[in-house]
């Protein structure tokens, strides 16, 4: 099947009424809670699992994918208008965001977030388009030896680049895959680490860690320190660009949408990452560097174009691999397997519609976002005069109703509790939740691999280091480790994350 009429079966997937509701349903929860700081796309897709379970796998895909690289969208409104980032890969969009609203260009400043992520955003999912079906047939190749080594890579790389320090990331990846090894033995059916609960017997709910880790904890950080949100501008003008502004932002777009593409694919958090590369890179070759932080459009125009096109591009992995690049493609895989859907290589071949559908959605997505940022934006500046502690309880049992309706289970509920306490501390004592949640995601599979792999050289080790593609990916894994210790390499990342904060 060509590109041509593949995307023509996912435009008929993605063109359907019902899926282009979801779409719509997608997108605006992403902007909203892209508005909204403290909440983001990961708590809420957490919170919105549950009742995905109901509905058809392309309507329930299309729109957790709309809510992620919607809030990405979101998060350049309030960056821009208060200073305050809605996304952690907005904060470099609030440093020269911020000062073109002191200066009443407020609406200029919008107007290149909005138009930059729409040129990225459509590019990289035509790249989507263009590179996953290669990549999945490669991935047919593999065996248990590759996976379990391109699992290491991407657990390895999660932690280089995960925000903090590089031993707690480690101790979180640990925790994770503990947790992910509670319930029977895949081979033996033996129970591990239930501790007589027979609730625990299947595993620990995938919902009930995600709702709990993110949505609960961060829920209960942001009651802990809600802060007033000063409004700068209350009507916003003039969303159109002047010829200037067009010639100054449209090589910024461009490298920015270059930038996000390539780095968007890496695990951890490619979109932050990307963010901030962009920033750097135009600061280095405007001819008026310090122009920066003090309102310079290029600054706006780069950033935002290289995170959106990271959010698109970082469904690569998890569509061709079944690998996630960060907590939100983990989310993504739970909302596979709610569906009964295993995620990676095979879904092009058994599931195509599905798999085009999602792509050709993300156009339209595109195209409805642009129309809900810019007309609407009086709405989303109303919206941030909603206090959290009215909106936050109501999420909060939104979300156990629905992680209760799946398995009619109580237990699940307590846990969200529990994994809820539990981190809220984690974020109490400096620990970065993402890397548990994607150790939790990836331990059954990495387990499953590694165990296979044995089984087939009958417990011969070397077979991850005699086979190419599997010694390759675990040299890049130690690489990886070996280059974010480096004194300068780790400098760089307290810089990076000391400015996001």
């Amino acid at each position: 099947m060509d590109l041509i009429s593949s995307l023509a079966l996912g435009f008929s997937v993605a063109l359907d009424p019902v899926n282009i509701l979801y779409c719509f349903i997608g997108v605006l929860l992403g902007t909203l809670v892209g508005v909204l700081p403290g909440i983001g796309p990961t708590a809420t897709i957490a919170m919105l699992l549950p009742i995905t379970f109901t509905l058809g796998p392309a309507s329930a895909l299309i729109m957790l994918a709309g809510i992620y690289y919607g809030a990405q969208y979101g998060g350049s409104t309030t960056a821009i208008l208060i200073n305050l980032p809605g996304e952690s890969s907005s904060a470099v969009t609030a440093i020269d965001g911020y000062q073109m609203a002191r200066q009443g260009r407020a609406g200029p400043a919008l107007a290149t977030a909005a138009l930059g992520s729409f040129f990225a955003g459509t590019v990289a999912t035509l790249l989507l388009a263009y590179f996953a079906p290669p990549l999945a047939r490669a991935a047919l190749n593999f065996g248990p030896a590759e996976y379990f080594s391109l699992i290491v890579l991407g657990l390895l790389v999660s932690i280089a680049l995960a925000h903090g320090s590089i031993l707690k990331a480690l101790a979180m990846i640990v925790v994770g895959l503990l947790l992910g090894m509670v319930g029977q033995d895949i081979y033996t059916g033996t129970p591990r680490f239930t501790f007589g609960f027979r609730e625990l017997f299947q595993g620990i709910n995938f919902v009930s860690v995600a709702v709990g880790v993110f949505g609960v904890a961060e829920i209960l950080r942001n009651l802990e320190n809600e802060q007033t949100r000063q409004v700068l501008v209350k009507t916003v003008k003039n969303l159109w660009l002047t010829k200037d502004d067009f010639k100054r932002i449209a090589a910024p777009v461009v490298r920015g949408t270059v930038l996000g593409s390539l780095l968007g694919v890496l695990p951890g958090g490619g979109h932050i990452l990307s963010a901030f590369a962009s920033y750097s890179a135009e600061k280095r070759l405007s001819k008026n560097p310090e122009e920066f932080g003090k309102g310079a459009i290029e600054g706006v125009a780069g950033p935002e174009s290289a995170n959106n096109a990271a959010a698109q591009t970082s469904f690569i992995p998890l569509m061709t691999l079944g690998i996630p690049a960060h907590p939100v493609m983990a989310l993504m895989v739970g909302a596979f397997i709610l569906q009964g859907i295993t995620p990676g290589p095979n879904v092009i071949n058994e599931q195509p519609a599905l798999f085009w559908g999602i792509i050709a959605s993300m156009w339209i997505g595109n195209i409805l976002l642009v129309l809900l940022n810019l007309p609407l934006i009086g709405l989303w500046v109303k919206m941030l005069t909603i206090p959290y502690r009215i909106l936050f309880p109501a999420i909060v049992l939104f979300a156990c109703i629905g992680c209760y309706s799946i398995n009619q289970n109580l237990f699940d509920v307590y846990a969200i509790a529990f994994f809820g306490i539990v981190g809220y501390l984690l974020i109490r004592f400096g620990c970065e939740p993402a890397p548990l949640l994607l150790g939790f995601v990836l331990g059954p599979l990495l387990e499953e691999h590694l165990r296979r792999a044995m089984i087939i050289s009958r417990g011969d080790p070397m077979v991850f280091i005699e086979r190419p593609i599997s010694a390759t990916l675990l040299a890049l894994a130690v690489a990886a480790i070996l280059v974010a210790v480096l004194p300068s390499i780790r400098r760089k990342r307290q810089e990076v994350f000391v400015e996001e904060d």
